[in-house]
């Protein structure tokens, strides 16, 4: 049988010498916040580390990918038992993170993902997790502040040319609903009436029949929309949304 030693300035070494790297699987998990009395906020999963490296500060979702498991399976698994997602309505590899040096107790090489959930996804965080809007991060671990910029980098380029937004929306939705998302996915003021025209143009969205009832301050009452696919696909490969 073969054994396997670390040295504290190395990697896990076996009995021949040979380095034996750990691969771990993490995600950025995305969400468009609704808070009562405020503006929609785009936030991130993390969860608080309590053992060292970096006890005490916030971490993405991580864990090792075992022998027996896809990648995809890994970053699946982890984030149901580390913070409770048993479900995305999207989830893609973003980067590999390798730098050397980026987990101080081991040579850790990382697969990153980019997850979406819906406005009306609700999860029972553990404890120690919480959703933190990205405009106003905490003290990250490791790298994985940049994972959370080019998570958000990667979500925003492709809200412009595919039909992502199906991942930040419910089944059915209004305008203004959908128009407030898409304010805080991007980061700028969107016009509902220029999203409907842009998104209809496209074929992503179509209005299933139905109308939302009006609040408290009246109004008419909301055409019903749904996205025509819940699928990723390119729709117009030169656009970009902006303000």
């Amino acid at each position: 049988m073969t054994t396997c030693k670390s040295t504290p300035s190395g990697p896990l070494r076996d009995a021949a010498g040979v380095a034996k790297y750990r691969h771990e699987a993490l995600a950025a998990v995305l969400q468009v916040r609704l808070v009562p009395d405020e503006q929609p906020r785009l936030c991130v999963l993390a969860r608080q580390r309590r053992r060292d490296p970096y006890a005490g500060l916030w971490a993405l979702p991580s864990g090792p990918v075992e022998v027996d498991e896809s990648i995809e399976a890994s970053v699946r698994r982890h984030l149901t038992d580390t913070v409770g997602v048993t479900a995305l309505s999207h989830l893609e590899q973003l980067e590999t993170l390798s730098t050397p040096g980026r987990d101080p107790f081991d040579r850790t090489i990382a697969t990153a993902h980019l997850g979406l959930l819906p406005w009306t996804a609700e999860v029972d965080l553990p404890e120690h997790a919480a959703w933190h809007c990205i405009d106003d991060l905490p003290a990250m671990a490791f790298d994985h502040d940049g994972v959370v910029v080019r998570a958000v980098e990667r979500m925003r380029a492709k809200l412009s040319y595919t039909n992502l937004g199906f991942a930040l929306a419910p089944a059915e939705f209004t305008m203004a609903q959908l128009r407030d998302a898409y304010a805080a996915a991007l980061g700028h003021e969107v016009s509902a009436t220029n999203l409907q025209r842009v998104l209809k143009r496209r074929g992503q969205l179509e209005a299933t029949g139905g109308v939302h009832a009006p609040g408290s301050a009246g109004g008419r009452p909301g055409t019903v929309f749904r996205f025509a696919r819940a699928e990723l696909e390119v729709t117009d490969p030169f656009a970009t949304l902006r303000p």
